[in-house]
């Protein structure tokens, strides 16, 4: 490691405005390590304004960072990631302005780095466009969910995005492969969530009537088989894990699901194809944050969802079909 001699004061741009600091030091201090960037921002030797300020601390434009003397990984200590980051995929595009990115998120590939997650989503794209000024998350999709995925490329952009999902002003659908037999045609659940730490200190949600955030989630049954059925999830909230809780709740987990799933029967499932979690972001329907006009951007069913569809509409025989349901494993979505 080599080390900078001295302090280094930065004022925050427009641009930058509105990012988490510990964001904007990783985007900023490239070869820092991150563990080494957290702690000098919890040791308070990185200033805001000459105050001490949290890592989650939402920079303002103007701000004055203070930022002490740190070690920069040399070139052959960093030789082995750079070459990780020429390897990484291309993240398949489903739609791009100059305001907004929305990608098709592949399963296993958390959005953020963090938490034994080097590299997630929004550090590939950035290490991918090094001419782009902006790339900030407008919302989270958990590491096993694929599908869209919103990111703003203009702070205005991300402002009004955040806006729009707190208003509940977006129409986002997930599609659901679950355990068991759903028979409603359309539920509405409002079952109230709460986020808590187990022994191990991983994050998990459970419904919680005394202590839980409000949660609503709207299920309309797609199809049914004897084993398992394919739902549609509207959000109606956004809570952490909702859609996953309260089926689990219900008795009907997301196969697949590693968290509040049934672990015997993933097992199982494992050996006959399906290493994932069946659970895909498949369309959202907002207003476009800058422009006059409303965007659909939908996603196809991946391969190995689809898949494991054909191969169990081939050994059970499906017991149920929505009306005017076109099944994703036939018809792809258009990408609107």
């Amino acid at each position: 490691m080599s080390e900078t001699n001295n302090i280094v004061y930065l004022s925050i741009e427009p641009e930058s405005a509105g990012q988490r600091l510990d964001n904007f030091l990783i985007r900023h201090c490239k070869g820092v390590p991150k563990s080494h960037l957290y702690r000098i921002v919890r040791s308070g030797e990185v200033r805001v304004n000459k105050k001490r300020a949290a890592p989650d601390y939402r920079l303002q434009e103007g701000d004055r960072l203070r930022l002490p003397p740190m070690r920069v990984a040399t070139r052959a200590e960093s030789g082995s990631k750079a070459g990780a980051s020429q390897n990484l995929p291309e993240l398949p595009i489903l739609y791009e302005d100059t305001s907004l990115l929305v990608i098709d998120k592949p399963a296993g590939i958390a959005v953020h780095g963090g938490s034994g997650v080097s590299l997630g989503v929004i550090e590939a794209l950035r290490r991918q466009r090094h001419e782009a000024k902006f790339l900030e998350l407008a919302h989270r999709l958990d590491r096993e969910t694929s599908g869209v995925l919103l990111i703003g490329k203009k702070r205005s952009a991300l402002v009004r995005l955040h806006d729009m999902f707190r208003k509940d002003m977006t129409d986002k659908r997930y599609l659901a492969l679950v355990k068991g037999r759903w028979l409603e045609p359309v539920r509405r659940v409002k079952l109230p969530l709460h986020k808590y730490l187990t022994d191990e200190e991983e994050r998990r949600v459970r419904v919680d009537l005394k202590e839980g955030k409000s949660a609503h989630t709207v299920f309309r049954l797609l199809a049914r088989w004897a084993r398992f059925s394919l739902l549609e999830g509207e959000l109606k909230t956004g809570r952490t894990h909702q859609l996953r809780v309260h089926l689990a709740h219900l008795g009907y987990p997301v196969l697949g699901d590693d968290k509040y799933g049934d672990f015997a029967l993933n097992k199982a499932l494992r050996k006959e194809g399906l290493k994932r979690m069946a659970l895909h972001a498949a369309s959202m329907d907002f207003p476009h944050p800058v422009e006059d006009r409303r965007l659909f951007l939908a996603s196809a069913l991946p391969d190995e969802l689809r898949d494991f569809i054909l191969r169990l509409d081939t050994a059970e025989a499906r017991e149920y079909l929505a009306d005017n349901f076109s099944p994703p494993w036939v018809c792809s979505h258009s990408f609107g």
